[in-house]
């Protein structure tokens, strides 16, 4: 039997696709083939299972790609409004976290359940356990062949993720490589908002450690960019929300630090001076209970060790030549980045389809009509904060109209 729309991959993108387009035309059929045991794996974990699931303040400043002008129609038609809208009407309302949105259940698996059911309501068929080998585009329509059999629509969407999250979550990119077959350009991928890595010596001693610092990533000592939030110490390297944010701009042929201001409310000369006194003020105190009260105790220590200073020594020790030396490490504690943690710990994956192959408005192909591409899977990514979850959301979105549309020219 053929269908109107097959849609590949049953993750956010595509399970919105599918109901979007369900609920705007009730007599379209639609398939969805997913290849794992159920779907939106990956979207029931996002947010640490909270699923922060839009943020008020989608702008372009937040996403990332070779043409980032290609997500502004479809971010602008259908933003958080609209997808706060969406899913009130499916049983899912949105509480606030300052700009952050998340399902007033605080539970993304209630996100998935809440589509999966909508699917069900409308008679969207979905197909489990079920992998796509290839893609065939005909006159007649669009052949999908899976390890299930080979199924027929007029319309296919490529909904499937890329590489972040690994096989447990269904993402090996494989759709992107049949698509590749079939001539269509990419962007090389990287992983984006993931842990970065740094040599051992000085983390290892601080893991675990936590602290809220300036984040500036470096090459060619130029700033990258610039985050603030909680960095978290680990034995590879660092991690935290503001790594993970500036972590997508590093690519393998340029060579990078992160800078860590550990007060950046304060600064340089400020610093010194708040040093000196302290200084003064403790001066029978050992320098291994200098920072107590001040910095993380472990912190404070590492520091000191970092810049010659024995901790059995007394705050008096400190000359003001040492102080200086100090508030420079606070200021500035730099560490070489040596790699990432892999697209098995990202949250998203930069790069993927070049934008330039498709249309903006309806996302569907240039040059094979019926051929639609949203989500993850196009060059495009944002940056954590819900912003990944509102470009699936609009993206299927813009499509499901495109494939209205193709589909009604079509009849």
């Amino acid at each position: 039997m053929k269908r109107d729309v097959i849609i590949i991959g049953g993750g956010a993108s595509g399970l919105c696709t599918a109901v979007c387009l369900k609920q705007k035309k009730p007599e379209l059929s639609v398939l969805v083939l997913e290849k794992l045991p159920r779907v939106g794996k990956k979207l029931a974990i996002t947010g640490n299972g909270r699923c922060n699931i839009t943020n008020k303040d989608i702008s372009l400043s937040h996403y990332h790609g070779k043409d980032t002008e290609f997500c502004r129609y479809a971010l602008e038609k259908y933003g958080r409004h609209i997808a706060e809208e969406f899913f009130y009407r499916i049983g899912v309302p949105f509480i606030f976290e300052g700009d952050k949105a998340y399902p007033a259940s605080l539970q993304a698996p209630s996100v998935v359940d809440s589509l999966r059911f909508e699917c069900e309501k409308l008679g969207i068929e979905v197909l489990t356990d079920c992998a796509v080998t290839d893609i065939f585009f005909k006159k007649s329509g669009y052949e999908t062949v899976t390890d299930s059999g080979v199924f027929c629509a007029s319309a296919v969407v490529a909904a499937a993720g890329l590489l972040s999250g690994g096989d447990r979550l269904g993402c090996d990119g494989g759709i992107l490589r049949i698509l590749k077959t079939k001539g269509y350009k990419t962007v090389g991928m990287r992983p984006a908002i993931v842990q970065i890595k740094t040599p051992a010596d000085t983390v290892r001693q601080l893991k675990g450690i936590k602290v809220n610092a300036a984040v500036t990533l470096k090459s060619d000592g130029k700033a990258v960019r610039r985050e603030y939030g909680e960095v978290l110490f680990c034995d590879y390297g660092l991690s935290g929300p503001p790594i993970l944010q500036v972590s997508g701009e590093i690519s393998e042929n340029k060579k990078y630090t992160v800078s860590l201001d550990l007060l950046p409310e304060t600064d340089f000369n400020g610093l010194c001076d708040i040093l000196t006194e302290r200084a003064g003020l403790l001066k029978d105190r050992n320098l291994d209970e200098f920072f107590t009260g001040m910095l993380n105790k472990r912190l404070g220590q590492i520091i000191l060790k970092m810049c010659g200073c024995k901790l059995s020594d007394s705050a008096a020790s400190l000359n003001i030549g040492v102080l200086k030396t100090v508030a420079g490490v606070i200021k500035n504690m730099c560490f070489e980045v040596t790699g990432n943690t892999g697209f098995i710990n990202s949250q998203v994956t930069s790069g993927g389809l070049d934008t330039s192959q498709f249309s903006p408005k309806s996302m569907m192909s240039q040059k094979d009509k019926g051929l639609f591409a949203v989500g993850e899977i196009l060059d495009i990514n944002g940056d954590c904060g819900g912003f990944n979850l509102q470009w699936a959301w609009s993206s299927a979105m813009c499509a499901a109209d495109g494939i209205m549309s193709y589909i009604g020219d079509l009849k």
